[in-house]
């Protein structure tokens, strides 16, 4: 439980949980608590009217720091949370950007502490899942743009290169997704041997390569090429189809089956 004290004036000690926690419910008589409603009104009527356009009107009615606030209101329920959303968002560019940031990048911005860093976590491993789910059951090669959207919201804002690989039986639905490697900022090292023998361990019949760019540019690299071509060579002879390999950028993917590179 999170430890709180009080202060000689009455007023609680905000705690190292930035998100605090609702008063108890007992008599307050103190100046402080006096002058609190007058001091909070002028968040708290936002908030009312914010939560009305978005039941009335839906996301559309809404900026993005408008969306981020609203989820910061559950967060920081006792802190004006307009200009934290928009130092977010002037920080990470966007709404993608403020939930695929790393944990100690999120803190760095006035007003996130680690609990809440971790509940925008959170909230982006959801939707990770979420994505992940609608590829359960579902020929992959003809969801194409679930693949891409499941990736991009996986792997484009890591600081680190991932080798993943998607597993796929003889219908092409998914058997497994695995994070083979993790590397450096540059580079991941990758074992084709152990990519096919993965592949054999679960039966698959075909495979997807994915990785990440985190210096956001998908353009593959002669390493990436050669790579490609060493696990096809090495998986072909052994009944296992290659079916791409997906390079991903924070603006966007490379296919390199598109571009014809294997």
């Amino acid at each position: 439980m999170t430890k709180r004290s009080i202060s000689p004036d009455g007023d609680f000690v905000p705690s190292a949980d930035e998100r605090t926690f609702f008063p108890q419910l007992q008599l307050d008589n103190s100046p402080a608590a006096k002058k609190a409603p007058a001091l909070e009104a002028h968040y708290h009527g936002h908030r009312d009217r914010l939560r009305a356009r978005y039941r009335e009107s839906g996301d559309a009615a809404l900026a993005d720091y408008e969306i981020l606030e609203m989820l910061l209101f559950r967060l920081i329920p006792r802190k004006d949370t307009k200009p934290i959303a928009k130092a977010l968002l002037a920080r990470f560019g966007t709404l993608a950007g403020v939930f695929g940031a790393p944990i100690a990048l999120l803190q760095e911005v006035s007003g996130i502490g680690e609990a809440v860093a971790l509940d925008l976590k959170l909230i982006s491993t959801i939707g990770h899942r979420t994505l992940k789910s609608e590829l359960r059951q579902k020929q992959l090669l003809s969801s194409w743009s679930a693949v891409i959207d499941y990736c991009h919201a996986a792997m484009a804002y890591e600081t680190k290169e991932q080798f993943r690989i998607l597993f796929l039986d003889k219908r092409n639905t998914l058997i497994a997704d695995e994070v083979q490697q993790k590397g450096t900022i540059d580079h991941t090292p990758v074992y084709p041997r152990e990519v096919v023998k993965r592949a054999l361990e679960l039966s698959a019949t075909a495979i997807i390569l994915v990785h990440n760019h985190p210096s956001g540019d998908p353009t593959p690299s002669r390493a990436d090429i050669d790579m490609t071509k060493l696990i096809v060579e090495t998986a072909k002879p052994l009944g296992i189809a290659v079916h791409d390999h997906i390079i991903i950028g924070k603006d966007g993917h490379v296919s390199l089956k598109g571009l014809r590179l294997f």
